[in-house]
């Protein structure tokens, strides 16, 4: 597409307002609005809930939250798979305007002790088991003194802030309350009392810290409004034309913004039913609740997708509900894309793009975009929302040229908890945020993400962006996935490095696949190392950890990182 040169510069106009909200004052909306409406349902759980029941919970619990003595403005974690006690804790601390702290249930003893004591958690709820982790067991590790604690009265010396633990199921542990016991504590007295909080509470108020996974130094505290995620969550919804006919497949954590935001958020300001598949992502469960509960929505990162795609028993189950849902979290390959789209019935599947700090999404296509927009592009701008592009010195470059990208607008987080160095590092006075990505934005606002920063390979001057390289090699018919990233190398800086995993079956050589890119890409991009894998680093919500990659092929071949 030919370019007119104007800047890389787009604002989001809108005729919709934003929504002057609290996330309690949406959950009274869509129980007033849609009583009977299906608000819930975790099969596994047993549970089935409407709106009005929903409601109810949360009111119950947020009452009982009062009732313990936390304040507005307390931090309460929540170390919790996917469950319907994540979603009432996720509102009912809204109401009580108690700030929630995601930590992942993936975490080990130090970082949950970080995510404690970075936030000040005063509360913390924590499931009894996931997998291979028993939490209640290392809670007792990381606090011995809960052994000899009343409830509410814990002194422990690697979390001083903490005071009270709440654990789901039914059995009991010393120094430790039940999840089933927290509504009945509340006196009418802590009713009127929530009930004065809940409507004294400013959307601009904090309400929502999640941790950001940097692949260097301690996790950042980003830290979100009512605001910032209700509006955020709308305008998602907006973008998949969602209503109460919907119904959302949530295989995504809901320690990430992806599950809080995207998942249950855009359902409630929606009306959709949010539905869970499982604790922790399968693909099979994925797949037999689409089926079973005729879904209309699924979200997930793109190796998520790969992974239902790929499931042995994928024939047998009936997707023809399905419409539309969100695939970002990771770049989405073009070729995924249309797998998902033909073989899932997603013709209205959209991507989104943006970062924990922005609420999340900045970006995302719509489900009238052209099929080529919404397979190569992360579509357009969110109403209300900032971007600008700009070179190395800080000036916006023209359309059609790469910079960083910048957010600006109502979703860009006020800070990181408790860490004023790093919020001045993160936004700056015009209150700009950097991403840390590379993008090009054309003449009508549709937006394309190159890369990372960090990511881009200079070999021997070239600037060479990774993911260019990855969308050709998807196109080899035996490719299941790829990953592509830079080698230090002592002649040219930089060298391009290959990680392929291959589709069942598949056999291919080296050689056979530089001589597939021979014609294709430039003499500098095609890969001098190739390594075949069965799977890839990752972090929990599916982003691959290239620095690792990097690492482990540096020390396989001998290689200096001090080359660069």
């Amino acid at each position: 597409m030919k370019m007119s040169g104007g800047p890389s510069y787009v604002h989001g106009a809108s005729s919709l307002p934003l929504l002057g909200l609290t996330i309690g004052q949406c959950l009274d909306q869509a129980a007033a609005s849609a009583p009977d409406g299906e608000a819930l349902v975790v099969a596994w759980q047993n549970i089935r809930w409407t709106w009005t029941e929903l409601k109810t919970r949360v009111d119950e619990f947020a009452a009982g939250l009062i009732a313990l003595g936390l304040e507005p403005g307390d931090r309460l974690g929540i170390w919790v798979p996917n469950n319907a006690e994540w979603v009432v804790v996720q509102l009912a601390t809204a109401r009580a305007g108690i700030i929630l702290v995601n930590i992942n249930p993936a975490y080990r003893l130090p970082e949950l002790e970080y995510a404690l004591n970075q936030t000040g958690c005063r509360a913390l709820i924590v499931a009894e088991a996931l997998k291979t982790s028993n939490y209640i067991e290392m809670l007792n590790q990381l606090l011995p003194e809960l052994e000899n604690s009343e409830p509410g009265k814990l002194q422990a010396q690697k979390a001083p802030d903490l005071r009270w633990l709440i654990r789901l199921g039914d059995s009991h542990s010393p120094g430790v309350l039940n999840y089933g016991d927290i509504a009945g504590l509340a006196s009418e007295k802590d009713w009127a009392k929530c009930d004065a909080i809940a409507s004294s509470l400013q959307f601009d108020d904090a309400i929502n810290i999640q941790f950001t996974s940097g692949t260097t130094g301690t996790p950042k505290a980003a830290t979100l409004t009512h605001h910032n995620i209700v509006n955020n969550a709308f305008f998602v919804g907006q973008r998949m034309k969602l209503s109460s006919l919907d119904r959302m497949c949530i295989p995504v954590p809901m320690y990430h913004c992806f599950g809080t935001v995207l998942g249950t958020l855009t359902c409630l300001l929606h009306r959709a039913t949010i539905i869970f598949s499982s604790e922790s992502f399968n693909a099979n469960a994925v797949l037999k609740t689409i089926e079973a509960e005729k879904c209309t929505i699924l979200h997930g990162v793109p190796t998520m997708f790969i992974a239902e795609l790929d499931d042995p028993d994928f024939d047998k189950f009936d997707l023809s509900s399905l419409r539309t849902g969100v695939m970002a979290g990771a770049p989405c390959p073009v070729e995924l894309m249309k797998r998902v789209m033909g073989k899932m019935h997603m013709n209205e599947i959209t991507i989104a793009y943006g970062m924990t700090e922005t609420g999340p999404v900045s970006f995302q296509t719509s489900v009238d975009d052209p099929i080529e927009r919404r397979v190569t592009t992360v579509g357009q701008v969110l109403p209300h929302i900032e971007i600008k592009i700009v070179d190395e010195n800080g000036h916006i470059v023209a359309r059609g040229t790469s910079g960083e990208l910048l957010t600006r607008g109502y979703c860009v987080m006020p800070k990181y908890w408790n860490d004023p160095e790093r919020t001045a590092g993160a936004i700056d006075e015009a209150h700009w945020i950097a991403s840390g990505d590379i993008a090009v934005l054309d003449d009508e606002g549709y937006c394309q993400i190159v890369g990372r920063i960090k990511d881009m390979v200079i070999r021997g001057g070239e600037n060479i962006f990774p993911r260019e390289i990855e969308e050709f090699l998807y196109t080899h018919p035996q490719i299941e996935e790829v990953e592509v990233f830079g080698v230090p190398d002592e002649k040219y800086g930089e060298e391009v490095c290959a990680w392929i995993k291959l589709k069942g079956g598949g056999s291919v050589s080296d050689e056979e696949i530089r001589v597939f890119c021979k014609d294709e890409l430039a003499h500098f991009k095609i890969p001098r190392y190739i390594k075949f894998v069965d799977n890839f680093p990752m972090t929990v919500t599916g982003k691959v950890q290239k620095y690792i990659m990097r690492e482990r092929m540096a020390k396989e071949l001998n290689l200096e990182e001090g080359s660069q």
